[in-house]
């Protein structure tokens, strides 16, 4: 029972608050109003000439869609009566309020300028003294209070307190003293100018305190902050903001145009209402986020509780704003425009105020609604199309708008669209043109989803489906074949329905294909060459390839005319599909680590094929090479023999491109081992050197005789003469 009453007391609150400050916007409205008769009057004179002249017959829409906006601007333009006329008016009240203030000086007095001055100064006494004097006493009352037993705690009540007893009920009683006092003095200008000052002040103080009461209390919670910032800023402008409306409205009151004249007050009335309304809209601006979290943070009970309150409350306080706001533009419209037709010109802006807020609440319902939710699997193609209706939706929401707004200032798209041949032209190619757009949006989102999903890895890593570098390689050229045909065919169709004749475009377009074909054939080589071998999957993005223009590396992209390389070095090397004539390619499926060791004749085998196993099982062993390897080592055994000594082979079958590391390691391992083993040695080739022949003649020899060494020579000489290589 207490959540629900704190519930209701909270929605109380933030109505009675959107309230307070939207009757505030509607006194700048009236104070606009008011000036608007004898702006009429003072403008009469100027606007009777042009009405001998005889009416101009009415012009047909002429330009289709354009014409009908043009007139419609130009409709909306005369009801605001923001015509040339308008500074006009202006200039000639200006002059009438100059002619009145040197009139008013050179009135001759029955009473002395002192008295006169006189009575402003008593009355301004009078009200300023009775206000500081209730205000001292307020101020201690509250002290006294606060210190009360029963509201100590309470902070809210503490600052309404605050604000009402030293401020509002001072203002209330010294205006009916400053009046009364009046009647006892004689009709001066002094007498009115303080009637009015004192009229301007009472009300800035009254509606401050009014305003700041109910934003103490939200003081509350989360509200804290918001409360905090809005006090520290927002009192001095609001009371200038009443004393401006305020003063606006007491200028135009019968008493104070007879004593200052008709023309003064009333240009002095538009300036201070213009001046409020200026300020206002700043106050409205600076405060829109503290009071936004005034009206949308609620106790977590009543969150839970009501969630559709909560949304709706989350919306309104994002839009709050926007009511004043066009209150105020209508305000500041009224005063610099108002004519004969301010009347009917304050009607249709005060539906479009409420039509543009109905439009942007709508809005962001929509945005709320569809919100993008966590990413789920299954929930894509949901998701792409819940955001092509929300798109829809709000085309057509504007569409809503645009009409409805045409509807308040005299003027229907519609009804052009159905009652004019040429409208009904244009709107049937509109509508064609945006069905065209909408199918080809909608194949677009589900194309690109679907492809977007084919590259996308699995949620679940551990999952063995993953997308193939061949998937990563036509998928995304694909999709931009689909969006070349998708958008070519758009463009084509739009042309059509706007009446543009594509047939000679089309023969056009393939007379210069056929001309670009015969021109580049090499460039249509390479695009062919290009195609084949990416859907044989020859060469995939990530592979280490080599090809028969010497070129190596890894291919970092592909496209449907070129590959592109990065070589060891990191250089990157592009070359044309058409030159490409063969292809090894290093990184498909597996790889193998070939080992030749050569050891001395005496070395022992077994030891020899022992230790080669032994650094294979390490390998094997090793957490970060096991990896690489698809199998155990393979020793082939003696391979060969030759002068130099016995050949062992042995091979890993590693995964493509990890051959390298596995060779490295092997080779380091099998090293070590040896160099321990006394049984197993490498052999070594070790140069021989042999004797030159001395003018063509080899110096007998012995057959026990040795061949002696001769500088730079690798080759023995037989008997025959002839060498043979070491």
């Amino acid at each position: 029972m207490t959540e629900g009453v704190t519930c209701v007391l909270s929605n109380f609150k933030s109505v009675l608050l959107f309230c307070l400050v939207f009757c505030l916007g509607s006194i700048n409205v009236q104070a606009a109003e008011a000036p608007a008769p004898a702006t009429a009057q003072s403008s009469a004179p100027a606007d009777s000439a042009p009405a001998d002249e005889p009416a101009k017959p009415e012009i047909l829409v002429k330009g289709g869609l354009l014409g009908a906006i043009s007139s419609s601007i130009d409709s909306v333009q005369n009801k605001l009566d923001l015509d040339a006329h308008l500074l006009d008016s202006w200039r000639l009240r200006a002059d009438r309020a100059a002619d009145e203030l040197d009139a008013l000086v050179n009135k001759p007095l029955n009473r002395s300028p002192w008295s006169i001055v006189g009575d402003f100064l008593i009355l301004s006494v009078v009200w300023i003294g009775a206000f500081a004097l209730l205000n001292r006493i307020g101020a201690f009352f509250v002290s006294r209070l606060s210190r009360h037993r029963a509201l100590a705690t309470r902070v809210r009540v503490q600052g309404v307190m605050s604000y009402v007893v030293p401020f509002m009920i001072p203002a209330l009683i010294c205006l009916p003293l400053t009046l009364y006092v009046s009647h006892f003095m004689q009709a001066s200008i002094g007498r009115a100018l303080a009637l009015c000052l004192a009229y301007s002040t009472s009300s800035g103080i009254f509606s401050t305190s009014v305003l700041m009461s109910v934003v103490v209390l939200f003081n509350s919670g989360h509200k804290r902050a918001a409360v905090r910032i809005i006090r520290n800023y927002a009192p001095h402008p609001l009371f200038i903001i009443g004393f401006l409306a305020a003063l606006s409205d007491a200028l135009t009151s019968p008493q104070i145009s007879r004593q200052l004249g008709g023309n003064v007050t009333t240009s002095v009335a538009a300036f201070t209402g213009l001046m409020a309304s200026i300020m206002f809209c700043i106050v409205v601006i600076r405060m829109r986020r503290p009071v936004a979290h005034l009206i949308r943070n609620r106790p977590l009970s009543a969150r839970l509780a009501r969630p559709a309150l909560q949304q709706t409350l989350k919306i309104f306080s994002s839009l709050w704003h926007l009511p004043i706001l066009l209150m105020i533009l209508v305000s500041a419209v009224n005063l610099i425009g108002a004519g004969e037709d301010s009347q009917e010109a304050l009607r249709c802006a005060l539906l479009t105020t409420v039509l543009l807020i109905g439009t942007v609440f709508l809005s962001t319902l929509f945005q709320h609604m569809f919100k993008p939710a966590e990413a789920r699997t299954g929930r894509v193609y949901k998701e792409r199309l819940l955001s092509l209706l929300h798109a829809v939706l709000r085309i057509g929401l504007a569409i809503g708008f645009i009409e409805l707004l045409g509807r308040i200032w005299g003027f229907s798209l519609f009804e052009f669209a159905q009652r004019n041949a040429l409208g009904k032209v244009i709107s049937d190619s509109l509508s064609s043109i945006g069905l065209i757009f909408l199918v080809t949006w909608l194949l677009w989102v589900v194309m690109d989803t679907a492809i977007q999903e084919a590259l996308k890895p699995p949620a679940n890593h551990r999952s063995s489906r993953q997308p193939s570098t061949r998937v990563k390689t036509i998928l995304p050229l694909l999709r931009n074949a689909i969006k070349i045909i998708l958008v070519v065919i758009c463009t084509i169709t739009t042309m059509a329905n706007l009446g543009i004749n594509v047939a000679p475009l089309l023969a056009g377009a393939g007379v210069v294909g056929l001309a670009i074909g015969f021109g580049s054939q090499q460039l249509v080589q390479d695009v062919i060459t290009g195609l084949f071998i990416i859907i044989e999957d020859t060469i995939s993005i990530g592979d280490w390839v080599v090809l028969d223009s010497g070129h190596a590396g890894t291919v970092e992209s592909l496209t449907i005319r070129t590959l592109r390389l990065r070589d060891g070095k990191g250089f990157v090397h592009s070359v044309p599909f058409g030159q490409i004539k063969a292809v090894t390619n290093q990184s498909r499926q597996f790889a193998y680590a070939f080992f030749s060791f050569q050891f001395t004749y005496d070395s022992d085998v077994d030891s020899a094929t022992s230790l080669i196993r032994e650094a294979g099982q390490a390998i094997s062993d090793d957490f970060l090479l096991a990896s690489k390897l698809q199998g155990p080592l393979e020793v082939f055994g003696l391979d060969r023999m030759d002068m130099n000594g016995i050949v062992i082979t042995a091979q890993f079958r590693t995964s493509s491109g990890g051959q390298y590391a596995v060779s490295r390691a092997f080779n380091d391992k099998l090293k070590r081992l040896v160099d321990k083993s006394t049984d197993v040695r490498f052999a070594q080739t070790y140069p021989q050197l042999v004797m030159s022949p001395h003018n063509g003649q080899f110096p007998a020899m012995d057959e026990g005789d040795e061949q002696q060494p001769v500088p730079g020579k690798t080759s023995v000489v037989n008997k025959d003469g002839s060498e043979s290589p070491v």
